[in-house]
């Protein structure tokens, strides 16, 4: 082998670490950025606001990504008494539908913000109700 052949073989094997090491850093970044974009919630239960206005509460798991899920979901209903025309917010467990869904897939841009719900609030209190009966 040549001298001129071993020259160019040596910048092929830096070339090629070179590219490895580029491709290393890129594989890192990546998983860096995932890792920094999952939020991580502090209470058992979020309120999360769709753009269609409706409103769910449950478990939010992997907010941040492209396929968050909601678990143990539930969601208010309001009823009109019609002789006091008092309105009543009932929350119902999602999974009695006829379909009996036990989780959703939420579409991310539909997501217009998510919020903790209080340990101590009302709807804290009516899941936990609802959990013992």
């Amino acid at each position: 082998m040549s001298e001129n052949q071993r020259a160019i073989g040596v910048v092929q094997i830096v070339w090629i670490l070179a590219a490895l090491l580029v491709a290393a850093a890129a594989v890192y970044h990546v998983v860096n950025h995932y890792r920094e974009s999952r939020v991580a919630f502090t209470t058992p239960y979020q309120a999360i606001l769709l753009a269609n206005g409706s409103v769910y509460f449950g478990h939010l798991q992997d907010y941040g990504t492209a396929h968050p899920i909601l678990t143990d979901v539930y969601y208010i209903v309001s009823q009109a008494n019609p002789d006091t025309k008092q309105t009543n917010n009932i929350l119902v467990k999602r999974g009695k539908e006829l379909h009996a869904p036990d989780r959703m897939y939420l579409t991310p841009n539909q997501i217009l913000f998510v919020e903790p719900v209080g340990t101590n609030s009302k709807v804290a209190e009516l899941i936990a109700q609802a959990k013992q009966q």
